[in-house]
């Protein structure tokens, strides 16, 4: 899996091409929406840490760097001002990127502000386990029993997904979430993927494939991407919460309800406006679908934010 998405010729890292947004529709490019919700939580720390001089906003898994430049067109001027933007992303820089964003490959230290981390943990490489042993793969995607559990797998195992059967073993994803938000002095962290809890694991996993929009096997040879979904709660440090994306989106003002009618009669442009937004809102929030995502919101040195 790390080679096939990471490793020389990998999906995420060979240059050219249309990036993730090529492949597959994630509420980053869902909506406009989206990036004024981040905005808007942005300004709820902003207050919490008492407006600092620098308040750095870090996306994690950041594709092309279009969060960033949502969220940066969404904020009023003078807190966009004040705003160190990270770009995380093992891919070269895009060209034409905002001169503001700094694009680093891997998440900084001495952040105070706002970690985000839209559909990054689900990329992050893992082992699959089916009745007790190690699934080898080969480059073709065919599988194969490997060797018995052991150790820290095994251990894990145990205590977030303790049901037999094919499982997908989150350690190195609580490992890669533990490492970016200690790199948090003050401020939230949020993770934003697929996701499930201990009390429904999957019994089959959830390893699959992406491809020009289309699920496809997940074979690992570079030519699509290759994911999972994240136990958050494996995930999650102290006094975190975990929410749904519509709870989360809900409260920070993502609203899929349909405008007056007599905005219709009185100003038809805004009407149609207000329309487009209430249906992008409602794809953002929908049951069945980016709305039943998981947010992990992780505190530091500030309170947890809550809808």
């Amino acid at each position: 899996m790390e080679a096939a998405l990471y490793g020389p010729g990998g999906f995420y890292v060979r240059p050219g091409g249309p990036g993730p947004a090529g492949h597959f529709r994630t509420s980053v490019h869902a909506s406009a929406l989206y990036a004024g919700a981040v905005a808007r939580l942005l300004g709820w720390v902003d207050e919490r840490l008492g407006h600092p001089d620098r308040l750095d906003l870090v996306d994690v898994g950041a594709g092309r760097g279009e969060l960033l430049a949502g969220v940066l067109a969404a904020l009023e001027p003078g807190t966009a001002a004040r705003v160190r933007p990270y770009a995380v992303e093992r891919a070269a820089a895009p060209q034409g990127l905002d001169p503001r964003i700094l694009w680093v490959a891997e998440p900084p230290r001495g952040v105070t502000g706002l970690l985000f981390a839209n559909e990054w943990l689900d990329n992050v490489p893992l082992e699959i386990a089916e009745d007790g042993r190690y699934v080898l793969v080969a480059p073709d995607g065919s599988e194969s029993g490997g060797g018995a559990l052991e150790g820290e797998d095994l251990a894990w195992l145990e205590r977030w997904w303790p049901d037999p059967g094919r499982a997908e073993i989150g350690r190195p994803r609580d490992e890669a979430w533990a490492s970016a938000v200690a790199g948090l002095e003050r401020g939230l962290a949020v993770a934003v993927d697929y996701a499930h809890t201990r009390a429904a694991r999957p019994p089959f996993g959830t390893l699959t494939g992406f491809r020009a929009g289309r699920e496809v096997p997940p074979v690992p040879d570079g030519s699509c991407d290759v994911t999972a979904h994240v136990a958050l709660d494996a995930c999650a440090g102290p006094g975190a919460v975990l929410l749904s994306q519509r709870e989360a989106l809900t409260a920070l003002g993502v609203s899929g309800g349909r405008p007056p009618l007599a905005l219709a009669r009185t100003d038809p442009a805004a009407y149609v406006r207000a329309l487009a937004g209430a249906g992008e809102a409602a794809e953002l929030t929908a049951r069945g679908g980016l709305g039943d995502f998981g947010w992990l919101v992780q505190p530091v040195g500030i309170p947890a934010w809550r809808p």
